[in-house]
């Protein structure tokens, strides 16, 4: 009994010890949005300082200068404040055109459709992407690129919150993820910053947490990738259920906006929605109230948009908690009332469920016992076949070397005796034609097995590329490859040896195939997918 109090005991201290860091965070956070407006100031300051320099480029006529000026004005609003930061993105994407430098261009283009995705206008974003011609650019700016189109499709799917789409779009963000990170510079930041989203939206809990929490550890990190990194830590602890370091987080990522003047953010009103759910709703007030603030100030059109959706709501709660406060004993017994008749109400309706459940379960567990005897039947079929196949193979294959040695060595020894005799004898063991019966007898026993296998196959190809064969319940060589890596037999010297081809032959046929499939990619599992036999005709 004593083992299991100080093992509570124990579990309590952390769970303290957690609570207590938790709140002093907070109190960070706090003190940081109590100066948020020296931070803007600061902000605003190193603003001038590169405003000056464009308006020396400017004056000089050094037309290269103002356009790097232009960028970075841009990469100094590109968080803080939307239409400037679009206003800067234009006159360096016009200077770009004045230069007629094609690469200045695409570089302009693909800021400004950050900005664009940034405010929310996911469809311009991605039309200014599309006007790019990805082949013309270096392999940094095809990074860069990329990871702008998997973002775009990330906040789309995150925007559109309907499941018909977003489901699509994340698997189009994850396509675009995937070759940014085929041009990230390794160990970079952008490179973790680009596998913690990957493993993220990939819902790999744990090596997201572990690849961010190494990225964090590890690396100087801006403000901006600090933010970024903390903030997916949060989503991340989120969803394995860790709710003290998701808000650890989450508050780490809003202090790091905060003190860096970076408005197009989402870690507050994540965070104030947290705080609602747990019942805190002065801050989750406060904190949603500020979030929108920084979205009316960015001009992000799809973050006022959620924050609108929370906001009220919150408002709303905290209303109600004034109200009900101020309310009489009479209302708390009706509110008491009601609820005890929704507790019956749901009690009935849970048990009735229960029923239901409990004879789905039986028709389920009745289900089962049924499919694991059809996979009984299925795997012992399977059995049959492969080792028919294989001592088919094997001794054909044996026969037809022993008959070409025996030739070999019979014509060696005799030639100088009899030659004319043991020629004529010899030449009626025809191996060539020993080997045309193994291939024919191999094709018949095949689509015995597998009788849709030339159609189905033939599906995986444009209807240009079906090739008519010569002979019914027949395969030519194309064919036998693959019909021998339907059966297992997927070692490209076994499947020469059985051809009587060499292996570059046998890889050539492979990758020419393929090339004129509809799936280059996943032209081998498609083979794979090819159904066998009918085990209910072949158990008749």
């Amino acid at each position: 009994m004593s083992k299991y109090i100080f093992i509570f005991c124990f579990l309590f201290a952390i769970g303290k010890n957690y609570a207590f860091q938790t709140d002093s965070i907070i109190k960070k956070l706090d003190q940081a949005i109590s100066q948020k407006d020296i931070y803007i100031k600061n902000k605003h300051k190193q603003i001038a300082l590169v405003k000056k320099i464009a308006e020396k480029n400017a004056y000089g006529g050094n037309r290269t200068g103002l356009y790097k000026a232009y960028l970075s004005l841009f990469e100094e609003y590109k968080s803080f404040q939307y239409d400037s930061a679009y206003f800067y993105i234009e006159q360096a994407k016009s200077l770009a055109h004045e230069l007629k430098d094609s690469l200045k261009i695409n570089e302009t283009k693909i800021n400004e459709s950050f900005a664009l995705m940034s405010s929310g206008l996911f469809k311009e974003a991605n039309d200014t992407l599309n006007s790019i011609n990805i082949e013309t650019l270096p392999k940094s700016y095809k990074c860069d690129y990329y990871s702008v189109k998997a973002r775009t499709y990330f906040d789309l799917a995150d925007y559109t919150r309907d499941s018909r789409y977003s489901a699509t779009y994340i698997k189009k963000g994850n396509a675009f993820l995937e070759k940014a990170l085929n041009y990230v510079a390794p160990n970079s930041n952008e490179y973790w910053n680009l596998t913690g989203l990957k493993l993220l939206k990939a819902s790999q809990w744990k090596a997201a947490e572990k690849a961010l929490n190494f990225w964090i550890n590890n690396y100087k990190l801006t403000p901006e990738y600090y933010a970024i990194a903390t903030s997916s830590l949060a989503y991340v602890y989120d969803a394995q259920g860790f709710k003290q370091k998701n808000l650890d987080y989450l508050a780490l990522a809003s202090i790091a906006d905060i003190e860096n003047a970076i408005m197009e953010t989402v870690a507050l009103r994540h965070l104030a929605n947290e705080f609602f759910k747990l019942g805190n709703l002065q801050k989750a007030n406060r904190y949603i109230s500020i979030a929108m603030e920084d979205a009316n100030f960015y001009n992000a059109r799809h973050r006022k948009i959620e924050i609108s959706s929370i906001l009220p709501i919150i408002e709303e709660a905290q209303l109600q908690k004034t109200e009900k406060q101020k309310s009489s004993l009479q209302k708390i017994v009706i509110a008491l009332s009601i609820l005890a008749i929704i507790v019956v109400i749901f009690s009935f309706i849970i048990f009735k469920q229960l029923r239901v459940r409990s004879a789905s379960k039986r028709i389920l567990a009745e289900s089962n016992l049924k499919l694991q005897e059809v996979n009984t039947d299925l795997r012992e079929a399977d059995r049959i076949k492969q080792e028919y196949i294989t001592y088919f193979l094997n001794a054909s294959s044996d026969y037809i070397h022993r008959i070409d040695q025996l030739q070999k060595r019979i014509l060696h020894k005799i030639i100088t005796e009899r030659p004319k005799e043991v020629v004529q004898i010899l030449k009626k063991y025809n191996v060539k034609k020993a080997r045309i019966d193994l291939f024919k007898e191999f094709d018949e026993v095949f689509l015995k097995l597998f009788p849709n296998f030339i159609n189905d196959y033939y599906k995986l190809f444009p209807e240009s590329e079906k090739v008519l064969l010569d002979k019914e319940n027949s395969l030519n060589n194309e064919l036998r490859i693959f019909a021998l890596y339907r059966l297992g037999v997927q070692d490209s010297n076994q499947v020469a040896n059985f051809l009587e081809l060499s292996v570059a032959t046998i890889y050539s046929y492979k990758a020419r195939i393929k090339n004129r499939s509809k799936f280059k990619d996943t032209f081998e599992e498609k083979i794979m997918e090819i159904k066998q036999f009918d085990t209910k005709k072949i158990s008749d």
